[in-house]
Parts: C-alpha cells; sequence; structure tokens
C-alpha cells in the first residue's frame, strides 16, 4: 500500500484501534529455528537461586470483586521457551537505528469517522538521524506500528505492524539491514496460536534473533507475557495479576527474560521452569521500586550479569542478583517529556538511545554524555506521534 493510503474505519474496528493507540502509548525441533551464522558463543548468565531462597513479587491489591480472572488459558505450544542459540555478534559503535511509528489518525472536518494514513518504518544513520531508507511492509501489513527491538548485532530488527483498517490487528515482522543500511526482504511471522493482538506494551528479541518475547493486556483485567518462536509461530504464555508489564530484555544466553511490573518492580523469569504465572516461583525481584519514579525500559549487559534501566530519568546499573545500583547517566530531558525513559541498548552495551518528539537522543554510558540528532523520515515528516527506535 502506498504511504499516502488513507482508510475510513468505524464502529467496532475503530475501537479496537482506539484502544491500541491509548494503550500503546506501550516440542520445537532446532531444525525449526532462523539459521544464523558469524557470532560467538554466548556468555552464561549467573545461576538463580534455588526455589526456596528465591524472593517472591509483591502481590497486587485485589479488588473487592476478588482476584482476576482471566478468560482464556495461557499458550503452551513452544514447549522450549528458550532461545539458546548463539547470538548475533555486536558490531561495535551502532551505525543505524530504526524508527516506527503508528498510523496517522484524524478527524476531516465534523464527522467521527477516523482516517488513517498508513506509514513504514525506516531506517536512519545513527550518528546523524538521517533518513536511509524505509522498510518494505510484508503482505498483509498495511502500516508499522510503534514497536520496535534490535538484536545486538545492529542488522537484525523485529517491528509491530499494523493490519489493514477493517481488520487491525498487530502482527510482527523481523528484517534484517545490509552493511550498507538497506533492508532485506521483511518476514512477516504467523502465529500458530491466534492472538488477536489490539494492543502491545512492549516488545524485545533475543540475543540469536529466534524468539520474540511481547507482554499484552489481558480481558478481565491483568497483563500477558509472551514468547514466541520466529520460524514456527509456536507461542508460551505467562500471566500476571499487574495491570502492566513493560521493560522486557533477553538475558544473552536466552534462559531468562527481564520485565517491570505496574512501572515499579524489576522481576527475571526462569523460562526452564514450567510455571504458567509472573507471580510464581520461576520470578524472582531484581529491584522494588515502589513508591519510586516509574520504570519503562531495561536492558541485559553484553555479559548477562547486570541490568540497565532507568528510574525516571535516571538510567542506572544493577547485578542481577541484586545488591545497591550505580548510576550511569543523568540525562536532561527537555520539558514536557515522559517521567518513564523508554530506550535501547546496543549490543555493546556502551551506547543508549531514547526518543522525544522527533529527536534521537545517544548516550556514551562510559562517560554519561548525550548528543541528540533530528530524526529525519520520507514518509509525512513531523506528522503524527514521535516514533519510537531501536538499535
Amino acid at each position: 500500500m502506498p504511504s499516502s493510503a488513507s482508510a475510513a474505519l468505524t464502529g467496532s474496528a475503530l475501537a479496537a484501534v482506539l484502544v491500541a493507540v491509548l494503550v500503546g502509548g506501550c516440542a520445537d525441533p532446532a531444525a525449526d529455528r532462523v539459521s544464523l551464522v558469524g557470532a560467538t558463543q554466548p556468555p552464561a548468565s549467573p545461576s538463580p537461586p534455588s526455589p526456596s531462597a528465591a524472593v517472591r513479587l509483591p502481590q497486587p491489591a485485589q479488588t473487592t470483586s476478588g482476584p482476576v480472572r482471566h478468560p482464556f488459558p495461557p499458550a503452551t505450544s513452544l514447549a522450549d521457551p528458550l532461545a539458546t542459540g548463539a547470538p548475533l555478534a555486536a558490531t561495535g559503535r551502532p551505525r543505524f537505528f530504526v524508527s516506527a511509528r503508528a498510523p496517522l489518525t484524524h478527524f476531516p472536518g465534523r464527522t467521527k469517522t477516523a482516517v488513517f494514513t498508513p506509514v513504514p518504518p525506516a531506517v536512519h544513520d545513527a550518528e546523524t538521524g538521517a533518513f536511509v531508507a524505509n522498510i518494505p511492509l510484508p503482505p498483509g501489513i498495511a502500516s508499522s506500528w510503534h514497536l520496535v527491538a534490535a538484536a545486538r548485532d545492529n542488522r537484525t530488527f523485529a517491528i509491530a505492524g499494523w493490519t489493514e483498517p477493517k481488520d487491525p490487528y498487530i502482527r510482527f515482522f523481523l528484517v534484517r539491514l545490509g552493511q550498507d543500511g538497506r533492508p532485506e526482504q521483511p518476514v512477516v511471522i504467523t502465529q500458530t496460536d491466534p492472538d488477536e493482538l489490539t494492543s502491545v506494551y512492549d516488545l524485545s528479541l533475543s540475543a540469536d534473533g529466534t524468539r520474540l518475547a511481547y507482554a499484552t493486556p489481558l480481558i478481565g483485567g491483568g497483563a500477558k507475557l509472551s514468547v514466541l518462536d520466529a520460524a514456527t509461530g509456536r507461542r508460551r504464555d505467562w500471566t500476571s495479576t499487574y495491570s502492566m508489564v513493560t521493560g522486557l530484555s533477553w538475558a544473552p544466553d536466552g534462559r531468562s527474560l527481564a520485565y517491570v511490573l505496574g512501572g515499579r518492580v524489576i522481576g527475571l523469569l526462569d523460562l526452564a521452569r514450567p510455571d504458567t504465572g509472573l507471580e510464581g516461583a520461576a520470578s524472582r525481584i531484581i529491584k522494588n521500586g515502589a513508591g519510586g519514579m516509574p520504570i519503562e525500559s531495561t536492558a541485559h549487559t553484553p555479559d548477562g550479569g547486570a541490568l540497565i534501566y532507568a528510574t525516571g530519568h535516571t538510567v542506572e546499573r544493577i547485578a542481577v542478583s541484586g545488591g545497591p545500583a550505580q548510576v550511569l547517566a543523568r540525562p536532561q530531558l527537555p520539558p514536557g517529556a515522559s517521567l518513564s525513559l523508554r530506550f535501547s541498548v546496543d549490543g555493546t552495551g556502551e551506547h543508549l538511545l531514547y526518543v522525544h518528539k522527533w529527536h534521537a537522543y545517544r548516550i556514551d554510558l562510559a562517560g554519561g554524555t548525550a548528543t541528540s540528532v533530528p530524526i529525519t523520515v520520507a514518509e509525512r515528516p513531523g506528522e503524527g506521534t514521535a516514533p519510537r527506535a531501536a538499535w
């Protein structure tokens, strides 16, 4: 579909997309996996404590109506949710970043019918923010959505797409960049288990590029964390009584996932354990930030031994075994910035990227220095909500 195409949407389909806009503002044979070349062996993550020593996650307060009861059982067709292939090798200082934004929405005149204008994701030069190329959209996906995640090689990306307005759902696809930043043909991930997504909180791509983790709200309350195999479309779910799960980050060895509950608590999920709930024995607390500034993003360090996160606008580092946090940077965000900092850390663990309006901000985590560049796009620059970006 041309980028200038528009489509009208009414009724229940419109309601589904508007909910997405409001919320988004967030046996498995080895032969079936994506083949990767030129990668080094994954570092071993520190061993989690035994179940008896695990610290349980705090439970959210229950309403007078009683505990949340999820109307759909968790998907379990992905027998092995671990991503244990060799991580894609980091390529040094990132050369590119990918931006993604939601379709533009407007209501012409006094009409109550929304008109949506699709927009593609784009590749940018990491040093200047300059536009490099649009990323082509797979068949059935009309526009990008505002979620993108990167593997550590700065060439492999997972992107959320938005389907036709008459069937407004979110789908995922993978794309790889050439050495010049030009995208190869993207590959849509067809899910084996039906998952009609109208809103997604967060998205993370495993270090070996074979698994996606994403988080969604649940009908009736609570949230769900899912791991999706990119080659087979099989999925494993974990549910939570918390209303929001964000901050997803794969450990480099693919055996665990970091996440944030309710914008306050950083937890670590052991994917090898059979639990189906995030508040079970497979999870443990890394940091309990209850009462502090909100936390939105996390990222593992390259050796898997620590997590980088931001409490408010202060970027900190904490060992996955817990303990005191170390301040890495205190960027001064422009007026009007969100209280929480959504960011992407590159494969070297040395460079952090976040977006405010139509500028990309790059932080050198070794020295704490920050620089900004304008984000340049070819399709309707400056229109709609600001994009999100990853490298």
